[in-house]
């Protein structure tokens, strides 16, 4: 019999390429669907890898503790992953208290349903470099203490623990991926590296002259989502259930993430890039640098891409978007 697998925000960048992977492995991919307005496009993400016919959907919203039991006790899955959320820093301060419940009692909701109805299924929770906000250690771990610098950070740190309880209280197979930024061509138009990648993309196809952004000081450890995936699958193999970083161990500030893709298309980033304070955070994380020695250790995970692949494939998959008139 094939391995049941539920994943929420399954037509995300991560519950896309999870789902691939999974279904890869062999795996019967069921993913929760949250109604909206934007149905028509919603999974977008699905069909860019081919893959939107192979997923059973299941209505449902990490709000809502009774439709999730109803789902998790018509799937009966195997394995249950968390990243559904509302995922946009920026927006978490015009929108603190639907961060705090889609991102920090849904994850709570997912764990109650989960201890209700499937109590022998593993459990995945996305958590995010994000918790570690103000560092208090130049590069983190999972022993680095948290310092939360938005509300999406606090809403995470919420989710973060409620999971540590579940599985130290209720004994559940509950872990936690403290992921940090990991992009690729399925990366949401919002988030500052898919907003680089696509505007120079337009630049170069004379769609546009300049590029605003924000901080181009902010340092991240990127890495490729279909990279990282794979260690959230690691993850729940395990006999054990634990919390994991899991990063490149390489930080690079915006600015050079910006030239990367410039330099891709023969442009230089000075011609054309502009600073506006409107993209600027209330309070800024300014570096983050993960150490993933656990996960290489433990789970025998190391990420596979480049920086510099990852940013030439993006750039080339949004002159190829934009060349077709194909929308994500």
């Amino acid at each position: 019999m094939k391995k049941i697998a539920l994943i929420t925000g399954v037509t995300g960048q991560d519950g896309a390429y999870l789902s691939q992977f999974l279904l890869g492995k062999g795996y019967e991919v069921h993913g929760l669907l949250r109604r909206s307005a934007s149905a028509d496009v919603i999974d977008a993400r699905l069909k860019w890898l081919g893959i939107q016919d192979k997923i059973h959907l299941h209505d449902g919203n990490l709000t809502d503790l009774s439709g999730l039991i109803r789902v998790i006790k018509e799937v009966q899955p195997a394995e249950i992953y968390n990243l559904a959320a509302q995922s946009f820093v920026k927006s978490s301060w015009q929108q603190p208290l639907l961060t705090g419940q889609v991102t920090g009692i849904g994850a709570a909701n997912m764990l109650e349903a989960t201890r209700i109805v499937a109590p022998e299924a593993r459990f995945y929770q996305a958590s995010s470099s994000e918790m570690y906000g103000l560092i208090q250690e130049p590069v983190q771990s999972e022993t680095t203490p948290f310092y939360p610098r938005s509300p999406y950070a606090a809403a995470k740190l919420y989710a973060h623990w409620m999971t540590v309880n579940y599985r130290e209280s209720f004994g559940l197979h509950a872990s936690s991926g403290i992921l940090f930024n990991h992009e690729s061509p399925l990366r949401g138009i919002e988030f500052v590296t898919r907003k680089i990648t696509d505007g120079v993309a337009r630049i170069k196809l004379g769609l546009a002259e300049t590029l605003s952004l924000g901080n181009l000081d902010a340092q991240r450890d990127w890495g490729h989502a279909r990279d990282y995936v794979q260690a959230m699958w690691l993850m729940l193999q395990q006999d054990e259930a634990d919390d994991y970083v899991i990063a490149t161990g390489r930080t690079t500030a915006v600015r050079d993430f910006c030239r990367m893709a410039f330099e891709h298309v023969g442009l230089n980033l000075e011609d054309h890039v502009r600073v506006d304070e409107r993209f600027l955070r209330p309070a800024e994380v300014d570096i983050l640098l993960g150490n993933p020695g656990k996960a290489k250790d433990k789970l025998g995970w190391s990420p596979e891409t480049s920086l510099e692949a990852l940013v030439s494939e993006m750039v080339e998959a949004d002159l190829r978007r934009l060349s077709h008139h194909e929308h994500l």
